[in-house]
């Protein structure tokens, strides 16, 4: 599918117009909690459907975020067990929450206390939003550059649908030009609902060979293997009291190249890591005139193992409870007033753990002259490092046009990020004296929406980070000046001609003070989509990364790397009675661009995947 930039074009078989109110009338979620439409949203915020989704199957869950503005997922492109770093807005992962079904998660024994993307198949999701700055006031530590809003999919009307997906691929390096079959992807699922009780059940698993990790002078193939398990359950006990719980077990292992001693270089080593999660939860919901009660609470069992020269054994567990009331108390004012708990644990030469307590409230005002105030605190209290408050305030201001609405916002917003539990007290240089970073980004934008068919935007950001956590000579340590990021985003979708869509997006950052490893200054993504006919569907997506430095640890100084483009395929094809079955293809690199993505490594090069996606 698509590794790089963005621009695409699609056929389908929704009527254009259609797809033109879509695009005004888009709903979003994740920058307030409650359902606004896109003209009262202050924030910038990405929303990827389950139809964009299925207009990209073959790709990852990373490489399907990776097409977005502002956004750069850093080992996406080269083999599929590679660590990923996702630089959001100048970020790293640390300053990333994911949230599955508005609960968060992580990973408390991971260097960054990030969610691992790797663990989880895009084909049991059925939306994703992408709040980009920061979210702390409603989701807390972690949320200072993003906050990625992954919704699982819901359960059918019918007593019993089921959806098979397979697709089959190459999986090679630009020298290579065999096409063997060593990509293997596979998804079932049933759902449905019976009565008051809906449920949704599926089994994926991934396998990836043919690549090594390093770009050595004789690569061995670096596997990769994942399996998924999931079971999501609901009850309506009446007309105002529903309860969700839900289960799922998500474990990979790949082979990974090192750089052993005594000359730090990349080579082919007989490494492993394993990765295996185990969630479980449930959310009951209680429902009442102007208003809502609901809490998310969830357990997550976490195992990791990585077996090389420096290899070591991870077990952790957290628990997650948000509780929280939603009140409108008219068209005009949506209030939620909440308390968040968390308590990690990770075993490391003993065991380690911190709770967070986090009492948090948030109104969003939309009046009748087109002016829409959104505004939160947060009191967070860490076991570790007592209290800190952060707030934010996202004004912002529409007026009517012909056929749409021009808006210009605003963003001022602190948030708050305590050291994990890997950087106190874990295996590599801990630093139990580390303080919390703490941060504060302003931001401000216009957008411009009609009915024809036609989005554009832009905004710019600045981001001042105050002991900003960095790698230093003797482990972990908190660096001693202020960082500042700043930078632009432009983004239009354009739907004008009929059964032809286009969107592009252009992303500008620049780190003003300090240093960061591969982050571009710029980059774009291109995406054309055309309708061929109400059956078919082809695009076409290009994507720029620009240059940028990463480090090479043979002599422990930074280089720079070129910058590359990528240009992707992807074309489907739906059969049988009410379009139950559809076949796609896609030509990923197609023209087999040479080029680095981490120094050291391989990257992919041209390759080609083939698949089904029957429903019934």
């Amino acid at each position: 599918m698509l590794c790089i930039g963005m621009l695409s074009v699609g056929f389908g078989q929704t009527q254009q117009d259609s797809v033109k109110v879509e695009i005004l009338d888009e709903v979003v979620i994740s920058d307030s909690r409650f359902e606004l439409k896109r003209e009262n949203s202050g924030k910038t915020v990405i929303k990827i459907s389950r139809k964009e989704i299925e207009n990209n199957q073959g790709r990852t869950l990373a490489q399907l975020i990776n097409t977005k503005s502002g956004v750069e997922i850093n080992g996406t492109r080269s083999v599929a067990g590679q660590n990923l770093g996702y630089f959001i807005r100048g970020g790293n992962n640390r300053q990333v929450l994911v949230l599955i079904d508005g609960v968060q998660v992580n990973d408390p024994s991971l260097v960054s206390n990030e969610f691992d993307l790797r663990l989880l198949d895009v084909n049991t999701i059925e939306s994703i939003e992408v709040v980009k700055g920061a979210a702390s006031t409603l989701y807390g530590n972690a949320a200072a550059t993003a906050v990625i809003n992954i919704t699982t999919k819901k359960a059918s009307k019918k007593s019993i649908s089921a959806n098979f997906l397979s697709v089959v691929g190459t999986n090679q390096s630009q020298d290579e030009d065999d096409y063997r079959i060593e990509s293997f992807t596979n998804n079932v699922s049933i759902n449905g609902t019976l009565d008051k009780f809906n449920y949704v059940a599926s089994f994926g698993n991934q396998f990836a060979e043919g690549l090594s990790a390093a770009a050595s002078a004789n690569p061995e193939a670096d596997p990769f293997s994942r399996y998924n398990v999931n079971l999501k359950v609901g009850y309506e006990i009446n007309d105002n009291f529903t309860i969700t719980a839900y289960g799922s077990i998500d474990r990979f292992k790949t082979d990974i190249d090192g750089f052993p001693p005594p000359n730090f270089t990349f080579a082919d080593t007989n490494d492993e890591f394993l990765s295996k999660q185990k969630r479980v939860g449930i959310s009951p919901k209680y429902t009442y005139k102007n208003g809502s009660v609901q809490i998310n609470a969830a357990y997550t069992d976490i195992e990791r193992e990585t077996v090389s020269a420096f290899g070591s054994v991870n077990e952790a567990e957290s628990y997650v409870f948000d509780a929280f009331n939603k009140y409108t108390f008219n068209e005009n004012i949506y209030t939620i007033v909440g308390l968040n708990y968390g308590d990690y644990r990770t075993l490391f030469v003993a065991d380690e753990s911190f709770t967070t307590t986090d009492p948090y409230a948030n109104v969003v005002y939309v009046t009748d002259i087109g002016v829409t105030v959104n505004a939160g605190g947060r009191l967070n209290n860490h076991s570790e490092y007592g209290s800190q408050f952060v707030y934010s305030l996202n004004p912002s201001y529409k007026i009517d046009v012909k056929q749409g609405y021009a808006k210009v916002f605003g963003s001022y917003a602190t948030s708050f990020i305590a050291p994990n539990l890997s950087q106190l007290f874990g295996f590599f240089g801990p630093n139990p004296d580390l303080e919390p970073e703490e941060n504060l980004t302003i931001e401000g934008g216009i957008e411009y929406n009609t009915k024809k068919g036609f989005r554009v935007s832009g905004v710019y950001f600045n981001r001042d980070e105050e002991n900003t956590i960095i790698f230093g000579a003797n482990g972990y340590e908190n660096a001693t000046g202020e960082a500042t990021i700043q930078g632009v985003e432009l983004e239009t979708e354009v739907d004008i001609i009929k059964d032809l869509s286009i969107s592009a997006n252009y992303t500008f950052t620049e780190l003003k003070d300090g240093t960061r490893i591969r982050l571009p200054k710029h980059r774009a993504n291109a995406n054309l989509g055309y309708d061929v006919s109400s059956k078919t569907f082809a695009s076409l997506d290009v994507q720029y990364v620009g240059e940028r430095e990463d480090t090479d640890f043979g002599t422990f100084s930074n280089v720079d790397l070129d910058a590359y483009t990528l240009i992707n395929l992807y074309f489907s094809h739906k059969l049988l009675a009410n379009n139950k079955l559809k076949v796609f293809a896609s030509i990923n690199n197609l023209f087999n661009e040479d080029y680095l993505e981490i120094l050291g490594y391989t990257t992919q090069g041209r390759n080609v995947n083939l698949g089904f996606n029957l429903k019934l």
